[in-house]
């Protein structure tokens, strides 16, 4: 959910009500990085470093990012950006802020998850090792095709090195690219873990059938996540003249889902005890929800946000877009509209094209064998420079930096400009409206399980 949206705050809440408590997985080495430069606030950060198995990775990570008395104003430090090319003491920051995010939500004594994107695969294996050594119960996986994923887990639980294959535009006689992630090398020894359950997020039955036909590739279970779902949704299988983009070719086949004989769980348009039941009657194992913890009290959102969107709801304003333009992955992303944030025309405008962090770049491999990577985000010279086209271009967002604005980890450039914040939810503002019927004042992630399961 976003970045840091679902955090260890949200997912312990729900985890300790016997649900699956996730959390997100995306850019967590920022996130714990600018939680310590921000001076810790709580000690939690510390609090669960102490636990990560390697100590003197720890104190190093605290004498690296850690700010007693904060920033003070100064702009957060540059982080390495996740590349290609592999980085130990990257690596070692990955795996450790995986690990913290996982652990805390495990204090609950409850099942955890993790959410990845398949869309950042440099990032990926180190964050599952980490997420591991904190005893993630389920890994869950969308935004792409995560065939590799159950071998991923299979090798780091049998103490190997995991090697992943990148995505690349390459010509036809270079092979993919590969990044592996050894523990050794990152830690000087491997530890003895357990494997998650991996559950592959899909739209449709035709990608669990081609994931569960072979061992390699076939998880535990789906979450089959419906268009009407937050964030980033895959392409419509075909355009269709609606606001949406989206229509009937584009909804999944529950039958042939049932057939492929795994358990799966529906998202996206679920978040009301009816859709729960129906869910369940139609052979699901149950729902997944995200804009309804999204807006509860234990989310990581900034309170302003959450407080200006359910003001919104309440007057019947709160617009969701699905925008195929919005996300340099090139996958639709849903875009709250919203006065002050990247979704309004008049901010988006407004805020200067950069990119520090590098999170969704995409990589081409030359000729020659050199690695290109670039982000249709990113100022349009260099964007150009590197073989991108123009037409790449036009309208697309800085989510990487948006998304940690909503949770208050935007970054506070030395000129005085600071990154407005981005926001996404699911397409149906009327779950938003009905629960502000019975929460006007706003509600707790409690209050939200209370009534998805008040039918089952």
């Amino acid at each position: 959910m976003g970045v840091a949206v679902s955090g260890w705050q949200l997912a312990h809440t729900v985890a300790s009500y016997g649900q699956l408590g996730v959390v997100s997985g995306t850019a967590l080495d920022t996130v714990v990085a600018r939680r310590l430069q921000n001076g810790d606030p709580g000690g939690d950060m510390r609090r669960a470093l102490v636990e990560f198995p390697y100590p003197e990775i720890s104190q190093k990570l605290l004498s690296a990012w850690y700010l007693p008395d904060g920033r003070n104003g100064k702009p957060y430090r540059p982080m390495h950006r996740i590349s290609l090319k592999s980085n130990v003491e990257h690596d070692q920051l990955v795996a450790a802020a995986n690990f913290v995010e996982v652990w805390l939500a495990k204090q609950s004594g409850g099942i955890v998850g993790i959410n990845f994107l398949e869309k950042l695969q440099t990032a990926t294996p180190a964050a599952l090792y980490g997420a591991m050594l904190a005893g993630v119960d389920v890994v869950l996986m969308g935004a792409g095709i995560p065939r590799e994923i159950p071998q991923l887990i299979r090798d780091f639980a049998a103490g190997k090195t995991g090697t992943l294959t990148v995505d690349a535009d390459r010509p036809n006689d270079v092979a993919a690219p590969k990044l592996s992630f050894d523990p050794v090398a990152a830690f000087g020894k491997a530890a003895d873990l357990q494997p998650p359950k991996f559950l592959a997020i899909i739209t449709a039955e035709v990608l669990a059938n081609y994931l569960a036909r072979s061992e390699v590739t076939r998880p535990d279970g789906f979450v089959v996540e419906h268009w009407q779902a937050g964030g980033h949704n895959a392409p419509p299988r075909k355009m269709q003249p609606t606001e949406s983009g989206f229509g009937p070719l584009d909804e999944v086949n529950l039958e042939k889902m049932r057939s492929v004989g795994l358990p799966f769980w529906l998202a996206g348009g679920r978040a009301t005890p009816d859709a729960v039941k129906d869910a369940i009657d139609h052979g699901a194992a149950g729902v997944q929800v995200g804009s309804l913890f999204a807006l509860s009290n234990e989310s990581g959102m900034r309170d302003d946000l959450r407080e200006q969107m359910l003001q919104a709801a309440r007057e019947r304003k709160l617009k969701v877009r699905t925008d195929h333009r919005a996300s340099p992955t090139g996958f639709p992303f849903k875009v709250v509209e919203l006065s002050g944030t990247i979704g309004a025309t008049e901010t988006f405008f407004k805020r200067p094209k950069l990119c520090d962090l590098g999170y969704l770049r995409s990589n081409t491999i030359t000729d020659e064998g050199k690695v290109i990577s670039k982000c249709a985000s990113e100022p349009e010279k260099p964007f150009l420079r590197k073989g991108g086209h123009e037409a790449e271009i036009q309208g697309r967002l800085c989510l990487c930096n948006g998304l940690l604005a909503t949770v208050g980890l935007g970054q506070e450039r030395a000129d005085g400009y600071k990154e407005a914040p981005l926001l996404t939810l699911g397409s149906t503002a009327s779950d938003v409206e009905n629960m502000l019927q019975l929460h006007p004042d706003g509600w707790s992630a409690k209050d939200v399980l209370d009534l998805l399961t008040s039918k089952i």
